[in-house]
């Protein structure tokens, strides 16, 4: 099994969103990772999709553009970013997942294999512009969300397992390199974090190495539309 990731599809098969207006590189931009998940991924492997899947505002706006992944090979696994409105209730998302190829994550994990993938939306971390107060509140929360991950992922791991995390957050800030996050990916012996959110010229790492975990920015504008493999 292969596992590849990509995040920030910000699809609009239901509304009118077309991600041109950012600028002539988001033309067709779904056709390209399309095109480029075909070429790359098989009926065993799957793709991990850190966030911001659909600007649908309802879930039958988000179901739509989930059905248009539907066909595509391999397993998907999802987590929410944070302009996934429609993402409302995860069990009735569940139920109403177009096809059993599709697993989304919230708080928890599910394991391929011996590889097991954990799954929260994140926060701003300290050291971000703009960082508040209130951000410190949901980001002390979304900390506590990954404990429950982890704590779910500890019912199912076996010895030489593998653990990779979604997030769809930067887990930290070139400002603040230490983070509740990545403390946590740390101690509890993550290999691989795939993020999205960051996007355009904003500057952040593509890939790095710290304290024994890899790093993966997957937004699709910065990976140039291509799916990118971790495992």
């Amino acid at each position: 099994m292969k596992i590849f990731a990509i995040s920030d599809l910000h699809l609009s098969s239901a509304s009118n969103k077309p991600m041109d207006i950012f600028g002539a590189g988001w033309e067709n931009h779904f056709q390209k990772i399309k095109d480029d998940w075909q070429s790359k991924v098989g009926e065993d492997d799957a793709v991990l999709i850190s966030g911001d899947i659909s600007w649908g505002i309802t879930l039958e706006e988000g179901l739509a553009d989930l059905n248009a992944l539907k066909g595509l090979s391999g397993k998907k696994v999802f987590i929410r970013g944070n302009h996934d409105f429609w993402w409302n209730g995860i069990t009735k998302l569940r139920s109403l997942a177009p096809d059993d190829t599709f697993y989304f994550l919230q708080n928890d994990c599910v394991k391929f294999g011996n590889i097991v993938i954990v799954g929260s939306r994140g926060w701003t971390c300290p050291g971000s512009n703009d960082f508040t107060p209130d951000d410190e509140k949901l980001y002390r929360r979304e900390a506590e969300r990954f404990k429950l991950c982890f704590a779910q992922a500890d019912k199912i791991k076996e010895e030489g397992d593998r653990l990779i995390a979604m997030i769809h957050y930067p887990p930290f800030s070139p400002k603040s390199p230490d983070t509740e996050f990545t403390k946590l990916f740390e101690s509890n012996g993550v290999e691989k974090v795939v993020f999205g959110h960051i996007h355009g010229s904003t500057y952040f790492p593509f890939r790095t190495q710290r304290n024994g975990v890899e790093y993966v920015l997957a937004s699709c504008d910065k990976t140039d539309f291509a799916l990118q493999r971790i495992l």
